[in-house]
């Protein structure tokens, strides 16, 4: 593929980008940068969030993932309908009820403000290394693709991505990403479909056998059953369920869409139709997978030494034409996809938990102090991402739950005790809490894995939630009960 195409491609991508911004933004207040004015259509954020829950990490690495680990991914999907189900019936109501903006301003309300101030902090810290995961994901693809044609270093790509992205946010932050995720939504699903459609022609496939080809293909074994494998089944399932309550339900990026929706119900049928899409969708791109190593086997492609380069060796180098041009298509909308809300959310989650910004206020002082603080967020992440790139070994999708088992525990555990609202926590001391937790919990885990044999995957959420959970209620006292005459 020529430098020129891709060029092209990024170009007319990002003045698409820039026009939804620009009608978007008009008449945009300090409201509508962190939600949206309260105005989002329920059915255009459900539409939305498919691509700013895939991300660059569904849409590159989880096909080349097939070979390590098969479909054994599906069982941590299905567990996510479970753990959204539980964000619809319990945490939206208590968001809305209280009209939260951000939503860790429910753990001031409940246990106190080191509490709150612990629980975004740890939101920030989980999101900026998460964000930087995927985007050095994509702009790894970026460079491959564009960038190493001209000599010019990964970490202007870097930069160049963030700028891109940080430009046609700035204004109106929520209100535009809930237009421009619809957008990014259908790259990807059309990338992903039209390279199965392409890639099945080339094998000579019609319907029923492509089918049949990726069922029978010893890549796409679903269900695990032993519970020795670090694929079994309820181990996947729990896992799963968990982390979409905490990495959807307690992530102010994701919730903060749902939030600019003007009712419980409307955000409610948001979440189950949203929940409901990601079943096919992730199929899909398992699908993908399998159709890639049977196209490499059959055209005599060596495979690349990481999984996560498949679907772009494959796309770019060989494949070509058509396909190479949608998948670059598509991990440009991966790239932006993620990168714009969490630059969104991380601003909000600053300026509201730690700068007390109202966001009522439109003057010029809260106006500067909102943009000064996503730039400050844009050169964070562009940091973070430089660091992993020199220290990464390992697959991309693979260490975000690694990272999230780790940054989310303690959240999930503080949310329960506060939902629960069982007995006082000590608020002065939530923070040392948080950052024993997930020591105390790595410790268990390793005791467990010595005297048992049970190996730990992604359930270490789970672990971790529940030491947390403990500690807080180790260190806690009886509410006082008021008699009254």
């Amino acid at each position: 593929m020529s430098a020129a195409l891709v060029f092209g491609v990024i170009s007319s991508y990002f003045i698409l980008l820039l026009a939804v911004s620009y009608f978007t933004s008009r008449k945009a207040n300090t409201a509508s940068f962190f939600n949206a004015n309260k105005k989002s259509p329920w059915y255009l954020v459900a539409y939305g969030m498919i691509g700013a829950s895939l991300s660059g990490v569904t849409f590159i690495s989880v096909p080349g993932w097939v070979k390590d680990s098969a479909f054994s991914y599906y069982q941590m999907v299905i567990g996510y309908i479970l753990g959204y189900l539980a964000i619809l019936t319990i945490l939206l109501p208590i968001y809305y009820k209280h009209n939260l903006v951000s939503i860790y301003k429910f753990l001031e309300l409940k246990i106190g403000t080191k509490s709150y101030k612990t629980g975004s902090a740890f939101f920030l810290i989980s999101r900026i290394i998460g964000a930087a995961f995927r985007l050095y994901l994509v702009a790894g693809v970026l460079q491959l693709a564009f960038f190493n044609h001209l000599g010019i270093p990964f970490w202007v790509t870097v930069i160049v991505t963030i700028i891109l992205i940080w430009l046609y946010t700035y204004k109106a932050g929520i209100k535009t990403i809930v237009w421009t995720d619809t957008l990014q939504t259908t790259a990807m699903l059309g990338a992903v479909i039209a390279t199965i459609i392409i890639i099945s022609r080339y094998l000579g496939y019609n319907g029923h056998q492509l089918i049949d080809a990726i069922k029978s293909h010893p890549y796409s074994r679903m269900f695990f059953f032993d519970w020795h494998s670090p694929y079994y089944f309820w181990k996947q399932f729990w896992a799963g369920a968990f982390m979409a309550f905490v990495m959807t339900g307690l992530d102010q990026d994701m919730m903060q869409k749902n939030l600019t929706v003007r009712t419980l119900r409307q955000s409610q049928k948001n979440m189950f139709w949203f929940s409901l899409s990601l079943l096919p969708v992730n199929l899909l791109f398992l699908s993908l997978g399998v159709l890639l190593y049977i196209y490499a086997a059959k055209a005599g492609v060596p495979l690349p030494a990481r999984t996560d380069d498949l679907y772009p060796t494959l796309a770019i180098n060989y494949i070509g034409g058509l396909t190479g041009i949608l998948f670059l298509i598509g991990v440009i909308a991966a790239a932006f996809s993620s990168a714009d809300s969490a630059l969104t959310a991380l601003t909000t989650a600053f300026s509201i938990d730690f700068l007390s910004i109202d966001i009522n206020r439109n003057d010029r002082q809260t106006r500067s102090t909102k943009t000064l603080v996503h730039l400050g967020v844009s050169v964070v992440l562009i940091i973070v991402i430089l660091v992993f790139n020199s220290l990464n070994n390992q697959s991309v999708i693979s260490q975000l739950f690694k990272v999230a088992g780790y940054t989310y525990g303690p959240l999930l555990g503080l949310f329960t005790f506060a939902i629960l609202d069982w007995r006082k926590a000590v608020d002065r001391i939530v923070p040392l809490l948080a950052i024993s937790a997930p020591i105390i919990a790595y410790i268990i885990k390793l005791i467990i894995e010595k005297h048992t044999g049970y190996k730990f995957g992604f359930e270490f959420l789970i672990l971790n939630g529940f030491v947390m959970f403990i500690l807080l209620l180790i260190f806690s006292k009886p509410y006082t009960i008021v008699h009254r005459n």
